[in-house]
Parts: structure tokens; C-alpha cells; sequence
């Protein structure tokens, strides 16, 4: 009997996964997190700023910022953001609270919505490690709670965890690293991207990667290349 049980919770976990998108595809973090770690874009004035972003593949999003308190190293915000596909249907709108410290780490909270999945609540937190005027580095980690609409799926986790390097703000290179147990699933990813412009209101860059999942319930893991070009323009 608990055989015949845990091979019907092992069918119903594979046919999850065959039927529930990665939240994470959706939810293009790097963009709002990279706009609040450029250095050129810090500001402490008690203002809306953001940023919008185009993707080489059509997809694009915005990210905005709203300083509601200070104290002598800290500033907390009301953050939020939305991204959209290639056909300007929305994939992804976030809002939550944020805090920046002058040294280089924070800490966010959020609630995002994904159309035809469901809601995720993410508390996310990064921290420099060293800085100077040539090299900068960074390490980040979240914890993720996955609500999907469908009845049959029950809510599972993800727990993240990366490691950001930027050299003179113009050539970065990141590791990450995510799991979700529900699904027995990891995903890897490298990345890098260049800086080709930038100005006080705008940024071109150049990005490249490789990301992998490996699950028992995945035939075939294989690293995945992705490249491609993103435009910001600075508000």
C-alpha cells in the first residue's frame, strides 16, 4: 500500500512539473537589483525614480523606487515593477518594501502576482563583500513562497543563493544557484554582461549566460546558452 502512495505522489510531482511554469522566468529581479547597485544611479532624495528596460528579444519591464524614510545609512523604499513578453502581455507585477545601506547591503520583501500561475512572496537580502574603485563584489540569497492558483498544487518553496563580481562598473560576471524541493529541482546559472554605454538617464549592455535544471523527473539536463542585449533608459 505505501508503495503503490509514493509512486502515485512521485506521478503527481512529475505531471506538476510538466504543467506548472518556474515562477523565476518570470520575474526578472536582476533588472530592478541592478539599477539600485549601479553607483552612478544612487540617490537619497525623497523622490519616485526607476527605471524601464528593452529586451534584443522584445520582452521589456520597469522598475520604481519611493524613499519613505532615512536614518544615518539606511534608506527604505516602496518598491515595485512589472514585466512584459514580447507581445506586451504582462508576465510578472511585483510591489513590496525595500532597505539600502551606504555599505552595500539591504534587504526586500515582495508580492508578485504571475498571470496563469499565481502569486509568489519573496524576502530577499544581499551584501557586499568588498569594494573598491576597480572591483566590486557582492553575494545574495532569497527565500521564495510559490502560491499556484491551481487546486491540485499545493504551495511549495524555493530558497536562492548568487554571487555578483563588477569590474569599474562595466563588466560583470554572476553564479546562482536555486532549489525547490517540491519538484526535487535545482537550476544553475552563469552569467555575464558588458557595459557598451551609459550616461547619467541611459545604459546599453551586452549579456550572455548558461543555465541548467536538473531534476528525477527531467529526461534530459543540459546547459542552456541565452544571449542578448538590454536597453535602460534612467528616470
Amino acid at each position: 500500500m505505501y508503495s503503490a502512495l509514493l509512486l502515485t505522489v512521485a506521478l503527481a510531482s512529475a505531471a506538476a512539473w510538466e504543467t506548472v511554469p518556474s515562477p523565476e522566468q518570470y520575474v526578472e529581479a536582476p533588472d530592478f537589483y541592478q539599477y539600485l547597485h549601479a553607483p552612478s544611479h544612487h540617490r537619497q532624495t525623497r523622490q519616485l525614480h526607476g527605471n524601464t528596460f528593452f529586451n534584443s528579444d522584445g520582452s521589456s519591464g520597469f522598475g520604481v523606487s519611493a524613499p519613505f524614510g532615512t536614518s544615518q545609512k539606511n534608506t527604505f523604499s516602496a518598491i515595485g515593477g512589472a514585466n512584459f513578453d514580447a507581445a506586451s502581455r504582462l508576465q510578472s507585477a511585483s510591489y513590496g518594501v525595500a532597505m539600502n545601506n551606504a555599505n552595500g547591503h539591504g534587504l526586500s520583501v515582495t508580492n508578485t502576482h504571475i498571470p496563469d500561475f499565481g502569486n509568489q512572496f519573496k524576502a530577499a537580502g544581499y551584501a557586499n563583500l568588498f569594494r573598491n574603485q576597480n572591483h566590486d563584489v557582492s553575494v545574495n540569497g532569497y527565500f521564495a513562497k510559490n502560491r499556484p492558483q491551481m487546486p491540485q498544487i499545493p504551495s511549495y518553496n524555493t530558497v536562492g543563493a548568487g554571487l555578483d563580481y563588477m569590474f569599474k562598473n562595466k563588466v560583470g560576471a554572476s553564479a546562482a544557484i536555486a532549489h525547490t524541493p517540491y519538484f526535487d529541482k535545482t537550476d544553475y546559472s552563469l552569467s555575464g554582461n558588458a557595459n557598451l554605454f551609459r550616461n547619467k538617464g541611459s545604459s546599453l549592455d551586452f549579456n550572455a549566460g548558461l543555465s541548467k535544471s536538473v531534476s528525477p523527473f527531467m529526461s534530459n539536463s543540459k546547459w542552456e546558452p541565452s544571449t542578448g542585449f538590454t536597453f535602460r533608459k534612467f528616470f
